[in-house]
């Protein structure tokens, strides 16, 4: 028997992007909407309470509306919003982190899909304050780059259009008030006492992103040198098909740079650790429509059907 899908929010590019990892799965179902009625509540409930599983592609206030709507207590919501992913009772879509993490998504009815910064974020600071190599109290210090398709529908028009503003053909930094709304989950994920100070920066390029965090290699719980730091990493991630750690003799590393959109179109993540032995510089790179949205949600979908994770997905 296939498995019902619904998705809400279809017409927006995360939810674009998850109909496109469907194609040729014959394991699935998708029930669609009609167009004239996506935003009429009464038809998203038929639709939300007739699925297995519904993926929110939707703003905050209305992905909490639909989970208002949920009545059958088999549906299993994943919600690709920033509404629940700090939430009491709400999986956190990020398998690779920890088995904990991994048997609540596997377990749950109810999952959020970590925002696409904060997965970058995430991926780098969790596994160390973990390990006890970085405080708590750590003044964490991050920089973030995106193509401009993280932006939403209406960005990626002006981005795309003929009258493109000037100051659109380079990076732009923004969220100067640091309020960005990926730090909640940032910080209470990692464990952090302190919020991170983070700054995103949006790029005149499509899709993909660098994550880094800057640590200072005396301020750290034990010495560690960015090759102990890469031991780390591959041996906390080992067997994590989704994650790579790139080698010291890495051929990226080696050139200089870490491009932003170098794994555009891939649903893993790739953590670099660069630097000397007084500052140390780790970044996470990745697709933010990929491991940073709805590759991300795919692969906790398959995860709940009890198929291979990487299933739909480019590895």
């Amino acid at each position: 028997m296939k498995t019902k899908i619904f998705i809400d929010g279809s017409e927006g590019t995360t939810g674009l992007r998850i109909y496109e990892r469907f194609q040729g799965r014959d394991d699935i179902e998708l029930l669609k909407i009609d167009p004239e009625l996506r935003k009429d509540p009464e038809e998203r409930k038929r639709l939300i309470n007739s699925s297995d599983i519904t993926f929110l592609c939707l703003p905050d206030a209305a992905a909490k509306e639909s989970v208002s709507l949920v009545e059958n207590d088999n549906v299993v919501i994943i919600d690709t919003s920033t509404a629940h992913r700090t939430e009491e009772g709400w999986a956190y879509g990020f398998p690779e982190l920890s088995a904990k993490h991994k048997e609540k998504i596997i377990s749950g009815k109810r999952i959020a899909v970590p925002g696409c910064y904060a997965t970058g974020f995430i991926s780098l600071v969790y596994p160390l304050v973990a390990g006890g190599i970085l405080p708590k109290d750590y003044p964490v210090t991050c920089f973030g780059l995106s193509g401009y398709s993280g932006a939403g529908k209406k960005a990626i028009a002006v981005y795309e259009g003929d009258e493109k503003p000037e100051g659109h053909n380079s990076g732009r930094v923004y969220a100067l008030t640091q309020q960005h709304k990926h730090l909640k989950e940032m910080q209470k994920i990692t464990g952090l006492e302190r919020t991170p100070l983070f700054s995103p920066i949006i790029d005149d390029y499509y899709s993909g992103m660098v994550v880094s965090v800057q640590l200072y290699a005396d301020m750290l719980e034990k010495k560690e040198t960015v090759e102990s730091l890469i031991n780390y990493y591959t041996e906390y991630y080992k067997n994590q098909p989704f994650i790579k750690v790139a080698a010291a003799d890495d051929e990226e590393v080696a050139s200089g740079f870490i491009v932003g959109n170098g794994l555009s179109g891939w649903d893993g993540l790739k953590i670099y650790v660069t630097g000397n032995e007084d500052r140390i510089v780790i970044a996470s790179q990745f697709d933010n429509l990929g491991k940073g949205a709805s590759g991300a949600a795919v692969e906790c979908m398959n995860l709940v059907l009890g198929c291979d994770p990487a299933k739909g997905l480019e590895l």
